[in-house]
């Protein structure tokens, strides 16, 4: 004997090995054998077998009428049993009694379930509406295997094209064209970027990665709207000093500059002169609220996205030839030893001599140059002085650290010569070393500036956004605390504020502390344990960090490109560690498949396979070991 039941949500058939009153040992045709609950029999037969008859019942039950069983069946609940006896006009077969079952079973807009083999004909209205339901769910299934199947014929739909960058960035998953879009990448085996992107969705990798980047952080535009700049409140002495600043060639934000007097007794004066937007760019004000939603400057070869409105660039940019307000520090020092006897911060107007370019004086400026007295150097009387006190200033930090800083690396400065929006543009990459005297210079001034602040800060109890390293770990945090890699008791960001909100912030604290004094603690925009601190580092390290990630994808897409553009077919590279290398003719860190187990700097030679400006990865291949001397 026999027996059909349901279970899981379906039919089921199988011999009944034994039973008893509540319950039956079934086995399956795989030979399975469980335990069923007379609660869930439907029926016993005899014939034909359970595989025979569930196959029989299903291709039966497609060629019931569901329309003409909804008319004929009763219209309160029934026993399907009845109502096969009836449509059948004749006790049904179990084939014809699995058959009705599964097919009322299968059609829930037609047939509610009411119990164990008992059903209900749906209402007229509710039928209608089910029906309705069906068929547009239908058809939209329709269109998503259309969608599905343009796609993998290289053809992009029109519905998805509109809407790639939302696909992409905040997909709603439960809608038609992702689900098209989906499927299409799961037939492919390609990533949904990649496969928009074959298709045309976007004319070049280089225009979605922006694209990417711009829709999920910028989702309004680059743009901001007319706000003007607050005038000054007060009256502002004029600075007497030769000023000038140090800055690459694309720099238009010009946040700070350079002073140098030598005095009778053989120290020197220096200034440290910041631009000071803080005088107008005021907490909780437009401005400020601007700022705040950037945080900072995002770079990206050949064009950057501000974090000032461009009038506040204009109004506080220490660009030369006119008066300009600056945050000044004014250090009195011996530049043999570095030893600092005073220092003096004060807010004033300044005129800059000229707005000095790397790419112009890096070539002349020299370590020799700077020593010599006698060799002619461009602003020699303001560069020499600077320099011999940059000097001192760094052993003195070297000190402190218990080493001096590793400054070798070579950098480079990516120039297009073109549409930064077009992949073909020209670029060049223009190394620079680390510790180019103009370089390290402005560095060291700006690190006393910084040191120096903070401590400014610190000793009138006003809070400050500091940086700190210990035991390795650099982190923000609104307290005084050494910086062991730099050399420093303590270390502020305060000398970018047009372009970093941290300088900003800090400065509005500098402000308060010039003006006050010991009382500045009471009337600084932010007090001590302010929570709001707290949620700017928080914001911040989150922001810098994104920005950081897009402009080092930039890059590594743009040396992509110049590697094209040049030719080049092989490369030298040194490993960093296991299968990762660094080219050395470009800033490009890539993997090498195959390479063998090689020590750190090892020097190897690299066939360029390949190149993808999608993933922003190099297609390399491991040729050998590069001789010493070729390297």
């Amino acid at each position: 004997m026999y027996v059909f039941y349901e279970e899981d949500g379906g039919f089921k058939a199988g011999n009944i090995m034994s039973e008893t009153d509540a319950s039956l040992q079934v086995e399956s045709e795989s030979g399975k054998r469980s335990k069923l609950k007379r609660a869930n029999v439907l029926f016993t037969f005899s014939d034909p077998a359970p595989s025979a008859l569930l196959n029989q019942a299903a291709e039966d039950a497609e060629a019931l009428d569901l329309q003409f069983l909804w008319e004929c069946a009763p219209q309160e609940d029934f026993d399907s049993a009845t109502l096969a006896a009836d449509y059948f006009g004749h006790a049904p077969s179990a084939v014809e009694r699995a058959a009705l079952l599964m097919r009322l079973h299968g059609a829930p807009a037609y047939f509610h379930r009411r119990g164990k083999g008992t059903y209900r004909p749906a209402p007229p209205d509710i039928l209608a509406a089910a029906l309705a339901a069906l068929e547009k769910k239908q058809k939209q299934a329709e269109q998503q295997q259309h969608w599905v199947d343009e796609m993998a014929e290289g053809r992009l739909p029109e519905e998805i094209a509109q809407i790639a960058e939302t696909l992409l960035i905040r997909p709603d998953k439960n809608s038609m064209p992702w689900k098209a879009l989906d499927a299409a990448c799961a037939r492919l085996h390609k990533s949904p970027d990649r496969l928009l992107l074959e298709l045309g969705a976007w004319p070049h990798a280089l225009a979605l990665h922006k694209r990417r980047f711009l829709a999920t952080h910028f989702p309004r535009g680059t743009g901001f709207p007319q706000t003007p700049v607050p005038p000054l409140d007060r009256e502002l002495p004029l600075a007497d000093a030769e000023i000038y600043s140090v800055d690459d060639i694309t720099t238009t934000e010009i946040d700070d500059a350079l002073s140098v007097t030598s005095l009778p007794d053989g120290r020197v004066r220096v200034g440290i002169h910041v631009a000071v937007p803080g005088l107008s760019v005021t907490r909780d004000s437009d401005l400020d609220k601007l700022a705040r939603a950037r945080l900072s400057t995002v770079y990206m070869p050949g064009e950057k996205i501000p974090m000032q409105p461009d009038n506040v660039i204009q109004a506080f940019s220490l660009d030369a030839g006119r008066e300009v307000p600056a945050l000044s520090l004014y250090v009195t020092a011996d530049p043999a030893t570095g030893e600092i006897f005073e220092s003096d911060t004060r807010i004033e107007r300044v005129v800059l001599r000229a707005n000095l370019r790397h790419n112009e004086l890096d070539g002349q400026i020299t370590e020799a140059a700077l020593s010599d007295p006698d060799t002619p150097l461009p602003y020699g009387h303001w560069l020499r002085p600077l320099w011999q006190l940059a000097m001192s200033l760094s052993a003195r930090r070297d000190e402190v650290r218990g080493k001096p800083e590793n400054n070798s690396r070579v950098e480079y400065s990516f120039y297009l010569d073109g549409n930064p929006d077009n992949p073909d543009t020209p670029v060049r990459l223009v190394p620079r070393q680390r510790n180019a005297p103009l370089d390290r210079l402005v560095a060291e001034y700006m690190i006393l500036a910084n040191n120096l602040w903070g401590g400014l800060l610190h000793q009138h109890g006003v809070p400050g956004i500091y940086r700190s390293q210990q035991a390795g770990r650099v982190r923000m945090s609104t307290q005084a605390l050494p910086h062991e890699a730099i050399g420093v008791p303590q270390y502020i960001w305060s000398t970018s504020p047009l372009r970093r909100y941290v300088d900003l912030v800090n400065q509005w604290q500098l402000i308060a502390a010039v003006d006050n004094g010991v009382s500045a603690r009471l009337v600084a925009p932010y007090k001590p344990r302010d929570a709001d601190l707290f949620a700017i580092i928080g914001a911040f390290d989150a922001q810098y960090a994104a920005w950081n990630e897009f402009q080092n994808s930039m890059e590594r897409y743009w040396c992509l490109r110049w590697l094209q553009q040049q030719g080049i077919t092989r490369v030298v590279g040194h490993v960093l560690r296991d299968d990762l290398v660094r080219l050395s003719n470009a800033p490009l860190v890539t993997r090498v498949g195959g390479l063998p187990e090689l020590e750190r700097g090892a020097a190897v030679e690299l066939d360029i396979l390949g190149f993808d400006e999608l993933a922003l990865e190099l297609d390399c291949r491991y040729v050998g070991l590069v001789n010493a001397t070729d390297s």
